[in-house]
């Protein structure tokens, strides 16, 4: 038993002083502010220590003894604790490709990274967030906030006919950038608000409404004016999406999806396609955006359609006022309450 021990720690003494060796030489070339040199990092003792915990059967309290260690060696440098290490072998296990640690994990901030592995387990959806953290360059409050209101399962969701109106690579692209439903929990509106109120609450929170909309979307105008034959029409939202190259229609509704909303939106595209829309850009796309929607419905709206339009939902906060009281509700507990004192009194009375 003493043999054994006495191994362990000779190959416990050689790992730790690897370790040493590998933080010097980070210090050295990036004095550990570079970011993703950190990650790296990060990584490699990650993997360093699944790689021993693995082949020399070394258990948990092995990451006890090392932050110990570490910190003694380098007093004055953070992030080597018991949790940061955990936190570590946590990366370097999600990741086991430093080429994606390099391409994207460590682009972003290490706090990110936590947030990451806290929040997700499934690896598909980690590497997901990690691209979408660092493409749009999200804090990691917008992080949390997208896993959190599940962007994951929400991308891609929308009823479109893409794949009839548009060319392949531009349909995968247009599909996936389109959410369903939107969350716009961000909002305060009345419990009986219209499509202007819903309207002009969005332009009030443009920044937030960006945000829910994607990277790539840049705010044209509402109530854009469309002159036709003539006459006036005006659009409730427009917006210009930059990486598809295209204009991009938005109409509100505050009621479930009708088959005629399809077509008010295939005029609207049509329209834009011929005022607006440039020799490069590629065709407008139309979403209309409603309370909810009947999938078989939507589908036969759209199938002889050739403007390319998605249908998708929205997600209000919830009002406060659905939680208060009707006046009848109010009236009924008024004279329950009037009946119970008589009695009350009437028993007094009687005793």
């Amino acid at each position: 038993m003493s043999d054994q021990s006495g191994l362990i720690s000779e190959n416990y003494d050689r790992f730790l002083q690897g370790l040493k060796e590998r933080i010097r030489s980070a210090q050295v070339r990036a004095s550990l502010a570079i970011n993703q040199e950190l990650m790296v990092l990060y990584w490699r003792i990650g993997q360093d220590i699944l790689t021993r915990q693995s082949q020399e059967g070394w258990g948990a309290k092995i990451i006890e003894r090392l932050a110990k260690d570490l910190k003694r060696e380098f007093p004055n440098i953070k992030g080597f604790s018991r949790t940061s290490l955990m936190y570590m072998r946590a990366f370097a296990d999600a990741y086991p490709d430093i080429e994606f640690v390099q391409r994207c994990a460590g682009q972003i901030p290490w706090r990110h990274n936590q947030a990451i592995l806290d929040k997700l387990k499934i690896a598909e959806e980690r590497q997901w967030y990690v691209q979408q953290s660092l493409e749009g360059a999200w804090s990691r409050d917008v992080l949390i906030l997208q896993i959190e209101s599940g962007l994951y399962q929400r991308q891609g969701n929308a009823i479109s006919n893409f794949d009839r109106t548009l060319p392949a690579i531009q349909s995968d692209l247009a599909q996936q950038l389109i959410k369903d439903p939107y969350h716009l929990e961000f909002l305060t509106l009345e419990p009986n608000a219209q499509e202007r109120d819903l309207e002009f609450a969005l332009v009030t929170h443009i920044r937030d409404f960006l945000l829910e909309l994607g990277v790539g979307f840049a705010f044209v105008g509402s109530q854009y004016r469309l002159i036709v034959d003539g006459e006036e029409f005006f659009v409730d939202l427009l917006f210009y999406h930059l990486k598809l190259r295209c204009y991009v229609v938005i109409d509100l509704k505050m009621t479930d999806f009708k088959p005629e909303y399809s077509g008010k939106m295939n005029f609207y595209v049509a329209a834009i396609d011929d005022l607006l829309r440039h020799a490069d850009d590629q065709p407008t796309i139309g979403i209309i955006l409603c309370r909810d929607k009947k999938k078989t419905i939507a589908e036969y709206s759209l199938r002889n359609i050739h403007s390319p339009i998605a249908i998708s939902t929205h997600r209000l906060p919830k009002q406060l006022q659905d939680d208060l009281p009707s006046v009848e509700q109010l009236e009924t507990e008024i004279n329950t309450a009037i009946s119970g004192l008589i009695i009350n009194d009437k028993d007094k009375t009687e005793d």
